[in-house]
């Protein structure tokens, strides 16, 4: 099964875009953020048209995220994350696919640093932890999948130094994502390229795509039952290269239907 998160920067504006890349690329689930859509204005015939199903949670001008599916029914657990005091800003939705409960979120950006959206960030982020926890203690298969705005270490940004006071690699930030991953979940895109310079993001300025002065900033995290069954990672990098297209490139894994077997070691005759 072929899962992508993708920040289409604005569902309608970029339609074109997005319906070219969905048939181009046949993912099976599809978490989108920054519709930039209300709920009524979101472009669910062209998404039906393709064979998908879809929930969202939409928001004018601003924030909204939605769930694809072309491989079962969507059956919806929750919007918005426990204990949200701005439950108006659509940032989070959580749905069952296919066997597998994937949360799809769009964290706050939180500049300017500091200041009040800052604390925004940070406080959304310990909420998303806490959630995440309850989510790993049920066992069951699960993803958070979306836009985290956070570069976690230095190789996921282009000159480092350029960011140290940005909200996206603050350290208070970098460290909320690292407490989420010792809860058990597995980065899937850095574990298959632990070394690898990979970007998801790039500025529409400067030329930064075509400079790859870019970001990793769209995470895919996968609770110890999934992480088994992880067979591929990657980044639609060229999409980036389209006519009118997303600052973000979609990221997409792929999961094979039962976890991979483990070797058992031959016995010393």
């Amino acid at each position: 099964m072929k899962i992508a998160t993708y920040n289409v920067n604005g569902v309608n504006g970029r339609l074109p875009v997005l319906l070219r890349w969905l048939e181009e690329a046949q993912p099976d689930v599809v978490v989108l953020q920054e519709l930039k859509a209300p709920q009524e204005k979101f472009p669910e015939s062209a998404i039906r048209d393709l064979g998908y199903d879809v929930i969202w949670h939409g928001q004018k001008s601003w924030n909204g995220v939605a769930l694809l599916s072309r491989v079962g029914e969507i059956h919806e657990t929750r919007r918005g994350l426990p204990g949200d005091p701005d439950p108006s800003q659509s940032r989070y939705i959580e749905a069952a696919v296919n066997g597998i409960l994937i949360g799809g979120l769009y964290l706050p950006n939180g500049n300017p640093r500091p200041g009040p959206k800052f604390d925004y960030k940070l406080r959304w982020f310990d909420r998303l932890i806490e959630h995440a926890a309850g989510l790993l203690e049920s066992k069951l298969p699960v993803m958070l999948a979306g836009d985290f705005n956070v570069m976690p270490t230095d190789l996921d940004v282009y000159k480092p130094e350029r960011w140290l006071d940005d909200a996206l690699f603050a350290p208070e930030v970098r460290a909320a994502y690292f407490r989420l991953l010792d809860q058990g979940w597995t980065d899937a895109l850095r574990t298959l390229h632990p070394g690898e310079v990979i970007y998801t993001f790039w500025d529409y300025f400067r030329n930064a795509y075509g400079r790859n002065a870019g970001l990793r900033i769209d995470h895919l995290l996968l609770s110890p039952a999934l992480a088994d069954r992880l067979l591929d990672a990657q980044v639609d990098r060229h999409v980036r290269g389209w006519e009118k297209t997303s600052d973000h490139a979609p990221v997409w894994i792929e999961l094979a239907d039962k976890p991979k077997r483990k070797r058992t070691p031959k016995a010393k005759i």
